[in-house]
């Protein structure tokens, strides 16, 4: 039988028009949920990021700040940006998007970021209360792949879960995330040994780890939910996740796919965040 398919752009666009609905409600008492979005230089990808996410605050009713920086502005004027965006109280998310241009920190940058306005979840007080159960902003990324499974209707409590992949914006938060739902969660990478037989082994497997197709569908477990994190862009100008789609799709009860699985849900995330944060100041 053939997997479901995990919609992510259908699943993102309810949650979207459900944070719409409740910036209306908070925009009325006065308070508009704001983002201002930090874009350094023109690199292509990072260019479109953006834009999705400025035209989703739009759509969402949220207050967009859009600050498009040339490659060659200097790491000072950049963080002296932040440090204005974080005593603005109209800005209640700030996100930097990455990766920044040579001879800029992007590690000190994110640093500057107040953790109570770090949308991303990519501050290391966020990541800390995160890895704590007690989390402020979870990582937009993670965050979303909770909700698709959740949508899959995954009992995690018991399951085994492999994630494939240690970032600290994806594959460790969201091993926590597993862990804090009761899996059991195994964390791989590329230099993993078998490979083969701990994805094996996953109820659950998330792949994140940037290698198009390198989880082969023969490794999936039958009834297996699989949450690919991956885009990557062949020479043939073709899209492809981390895992092999078709092969898998014959052996997973459930699957999202590249594109329109968990991208669209990273975005709708980050405006969840923006939204608890506007909350926080509405109080």
């Amino acid at each position: 039988m053939a997997a479901k398919i995990l919609d992510g752009k259908a699943l993102a666009a309810r949650i979207r028009a459900g944070l719409a609905e409740e910036a209306r409600a908070l925009t009325a008492r006065g308070v508009q949920p704001g983002l201002a979005v930090v874009l350094v230089g023109d690199d292509p990808a990072s260019q479109i990021y953006v834009g999705k996410k400025t035209e989703a605050c739009a759509e969402a009713g949220f207050r967009a700040f859009d600050y498009r920086l040339p490659a060659n502005t200097a790491e000072a004027d950049l963080l002296a940006l932040i440090a204005k965006l974080n005593a603005d109280p109209a800005v209640d998310g700030i996100l930097v998007q990455v990766p920044l241009p040579p001879g800029i920190d992007e590690r000190r940058v994110l640093l500057a970021v107040d953790p109570a306005k770090d949308v991303d979840g990519f501050h290391p007080d966020n990541l800390g209360r995160l890895l704590m159960g007690k989390p402020r902003f979870i990582a937009c990324t993670p965050f979303g792949i909770m909700k698709l499974i959740e949508e899959a209707g995954v009992p995690l409590s018991g399951a085994e879960a492999v994630v494939v992949g240690r970032s600290n914006t994806v594959g460790k938060p969201i091993a926590a995330l597993l862990i804090a739902a009761d899996a059991t969660v195994t964390i791989c990478h590329s230099r993993t040994r078998d490979l083969a037989a701990a994805v094996g082994r996953a109820d659950v497997l998330v792949a994140a780890v940037g290698r198009p197709e390198m989880i082969r569908g023969a490794w999936i477990k039958p009834g297996a939910v699989v949450i690919d994190v991956g885009i990557n862009r062949l020479p043939s100008r073709k899209l492809v996740g981390d895992v092999e789609f078709a092969a898998a799709a014959e052996r997973a009860s459930a699957i999202t796919p590249v594109p329109g699985g968990v991208g669209p849900m990273t975005v709708a995330m980050l405006l969840s965040n923006t939204l608890a944060s506007a909350r926080r100041r509405a109080v």
